[in-house]
């Protein structure tokens, strides 16, 4: 990850504030809502600024124990914030036709990457996952649905609705959801999120939270990590994604 330097968090904070304060405006007197899906978007790009540069920050410090949960939470919270104002200042708007396809899935996949790299990170403190072996495992919770939000954001490329795609390649990555090396690189999180689910859940007490609230880790991990596989090794192959890992994940989880 590249670093934001002090100044230019700052500029961020600056820019966000005056950017709020339109919204605001927006709110009290009523505006056009194109006008407005311009200001939210704006807005929602400086708090994927901020956010990454403090993201940057918990990433290069190893997510310290003892102000992480906290950090993370707070960061969570900012990230879903632009859905919130969308919903709050046009409400009869769908909220991704107010901040577009690519931001609303950047807001999902921070936020799911965000927790994929706190839980890698955790995953290698043995003895704390001993002893907060359910907070581990809904974090992981948490950070599949925003990955698997994600993926969602696009509606797959329905073949037969007078879309004429020339490339098989294309139409079966479309077909399947896959729209960008971010949405592979989203599979194997994912994956392997629900793999470090499945290996602490078997042996963990149900206090999580109810059993049927619960993800189905390994149908799951399953399902998505063969589509990452039949892409990488089907339309993508010699492209450089690798798929040793996924395949192993597989083999347990199957």
């Amino acid at each position: 990850m590249s670093s934001v330097t002090p100044r230019a968090h700052d500029d961020y904070l600056q820019n966000a504030s005056a950017i709020l304060d339109k919204l605001k405006s927006y709110y009290r007197q009523g505006g056009e809502s194109s006008n407005l899906s311009k200001v939210l978007q704006d807005y929602t790009q400086v708090i994927l600024d901020i956010t990454f540069y403090e993201e940057n920050k918990l990433v290069d410090q190893e997510f310290p124990e003892d102000c992480s949960p906290f950090k993370i939470q707070q960061l969570l919270q900012d990230l879903t914030e632009p859905e919130v104002l969308a919903g709050r200042l046009a409400p009869t708007q769908e909220v991704q036709s107010m901040l577009g396809l690519e931001l609303l899935e950047c807001l999902y996949w921070r936020r799911g990457a965000l927790l994929y790299m706190y839980c890698h990170t955790l995953h290698q403190r043995k003895q704390w996952i001993k002893k907060n072996k359910d907070t581990f495992l809904k974090c992981i919770q948490e950070g599949v649905r925003y990955l698997m939000r994600m993926l969602q954001v696009r509606n797959s490329v329905k073949l037969n609705d007078g879309v004429v795609l020339h490339d098989t390649a294309t139409a079966s990555f479309l077909s399947e959801g896959i729209f960008s090396d971010t949405h592979l690189l989203t599979m194997m999180y994912i994956g392997e999120m629900c793999f470090w689910a499945v290996k602490y859940e078997d042996c963990s007490a149900d206090t999580m939270d109810r059993k049927e609230d619960r993800l189905q880790f390994r149908d799951i991990g399953t399902q998505i990590l063969n589509k990452y596989v039949l892409a990488c090794e089907g339309p993508l192959q010699g492209q450089g994604w690798n798929t040793e890992n996924a395949k192993e994940i597989l083999s347990i989880l199957q």
